[in-house]
């Protein structure tokens, strides 16, 4: 039987709030199933600084997954860059390499593609199907960014399917813009040349050239896209992809953990156990404490009993058969392989 328990799945998906820990975990988690010889895949979007020296990646993860030196098993990580990303999918899928070279050189793709709000959510929903597709991994573990990014994540396949058939594409894609046509087309140009007008004062009509031309450089891929959203939809809501929902500790945040469960229920999506991680220790009464000390352990008493207070109060808010693990707070953040196993360890405890 595996040590994951509820969590040997092929598809888990890591979603918190930020700071919480998720993407340590998401690691610590894919050491466990890598020990397991399961081939697997930790995708993630921007860990630290410190978590990378731990598993040994650096930029290069950014363009393909990169093995994990020093671990049992097959162990690869992959780094979201949202550009990258774009930039390899419009090569794959342009019809030839002028449709692919005429989106590269427009000032919008340049200048704001890789910035603009939801693209990354959008290049993760495209990596998450290059993965599956690719089918090289028998688990991929998925750490999403924060709780609200995330949200967008998980919507990014309706977002796009609605984007692709809205109306402001089909405008773009219009031959208004286009001269020629004789004068049965005089009518649509004149009124383009109006919205034009009305553009250029509020935008600044060389944006809108470049806007639209960037559209329609890139309809020959809109298909495609309309295609691979709708399949990773699938894949999110499939019978072996289980979201593991990680919560910090105290009271305080509690609703939005419960928020964030409701919404990926409503949603369809599975969801796994519930940790709650970097809990304070409890301290015991009647300890002998150092004077010098008596100030920290004071604090150190209120945290412990603050955490247990919202770990109670969690588990009486679930129900009966829900899941719920707690992980203590570490001395110090997992620097190596040695203390993310170690924490894979306490996980897997709770798991059998």
């Amino acid at each position: 039987m595996s040590q994951l328990g509820v969590l040997d799945q092929r598809l888990l998906v890591v979603v918190g709030a930020g700071g919480v820990g998720k993407t340590t975990l998401a690691a610590s988690m894919g050491l466990v199933s890598a020990a397991e010889g399961a081939r697997t895949l930790v995708m993630t979007f921007d860990p630290s600084l410190r978590l990378k020296d731990a598993l040994g990646v650096g930029e290069e993860a950014k363009d393909h997954p990169v093995k994990v030196a020093g671990v049992r098993g097959d162990l690869d990580v992959a780094l979201l860059d949202a550009r990258a990303t774009f930039d390899r999918l419009i090569k794959r899928y342009a019809p030839s390499p002028a449709a692919a070279n005429r989106i590269y050189q427009n000032r919008f793709y340049r200048d704001l593609a890789g910035n603009l709000a939801g693209i990354l959510e959008y290049m993760a929903v495209e990596r998450l199907f290059e993965v599956e597709s690719e089918g090289k991994y028998d688990r991929v573990i998925l750490d999403t960014p924060p709780t609200r990014q995330a949200l967008d994540f998980l919507e990014a396949p309706d977002r796009i399917v609605g984007f692709l058939d809205s109306g402001a594409v089909k405008i773009a894609l219009a031959p208004w813009w286009e001269e020629g046509g004789g004068l049965a087309a005089l009518p649509l140009r004149l009124a383009a040349r109006g919205a034009e007008g009305i553009a250029d004062r509020l935008i600044g009509v060389r944006l809108l050239h470049d806007t639209v031309e960037f559209f329609r450089a890139f309809a020959p891929l809109y298909g495609g896209f309309r295609a691979r959203a709708g399949e990773v939809r699938k894949l999110l809501r499939a019978p072996d992809t289980l979201f593991v929902l990680v919560s910090g500790p105290g009271e305080d945040r509690i609703p939005d953990t419960m928020f964030f469960a409701r919404k990926l229920r409503e949603a369809g999506h599975r969801v796994g156990p519930l940790v709650v991680n970097q809990l304070h220790p409890e301290v015991a009464d009647g300890a002998p404490v150092p004077p010098e000390c008596a100030a920290g352990m004071a604090l150190f008493r209120f945290l412990g009993e603050r955490d247990a207070r919202g770990l109670a109060r969690l588990r009486a808010l679930l129900a009966k058969g829900e899941p719920l693990l707690a992980l203590p707070l570490q001395a110090a953040p997992p620097a190596d392989l040695a203390g993310l196993a170690a924490l894979g360890g306490l996980l897997t405890d709770q798991l059998a």
